[in-house]
């Protein structure tokens, strides 16, 4: 049985849980103190059901609030850990290449959660969370191995592990 979404445990390492409560801080400190000075200089312009700027800083305000909510959500779930060692070896936390059988082509992707990805805006990686049944199949898999398992379509599937290096982001 998987555990639900919102008990799962994400990994990062010290650096990336740094950057999330750095974030955080800025958004409670800074942001909301300017979205506060905002929204009072919007409300000293009188008429509140046609100004604008209202809210749109009033919109704003929801926006940072979410992700003020977001990022305490995902540092209640983090779980540090180093780095991933770079043997090779799948584990949730690797960018991971795979070559589907009959196919030459590779696909390469982050076997992790998302909340990885949105710690840095340059990476962009397909990501496949290590409960999938794909996940599950390649799981302590080294390059060079092969794996099956039941896409979620009912078709069985095969893939070859051709490389799993530290997702570092």
């Amino acid at each position: 049985m998987t555990q639900p979404e919102e008990a799962k445990t994400i990994w990062v390492t010290q650096e990336a849980l740094n950057r999330l409560q750095e974030e955080l801080d800025h958004l409670r400190g800074d942001v909301r103190a300017d979205i506060t000075q905002q929204i009072a200089d919007a409300r000293d312009e009188g008429d509140l059901k046609e100004n604008g700027g209202y809210h749109a800083v009033r919109e704003e305000q929801g926006k940072t609030e979410a992700r003020i909510r977001q990022l305490e959500h995902m540092m209640h779930r983090a779980e540090v850990g180093e780095q991933r060692a770079d043997d090779g070896l799948v584990e949730s936390g690797m960018i991971v290449t795979i070559r589907f059988a009959g196919d030459k082509g590779t696909e390469q992707f982050l076997l992790g959660s998302r909340e990885l990805l949105a710690l840095d805006d340059s990476v962009d990686y397909t990501v496949y969370s290590p409960e999938s049944p794909m996940g599950l199949a390649i799981m302590g898999k080294s390059e060079g191995d092969t794996a099956s398992y039941t896409a979620p379509n009912g078709k069985e599937l095969k893939v070859e592990i051709v490389d799993a290096k530290p997702f570092v982001g």
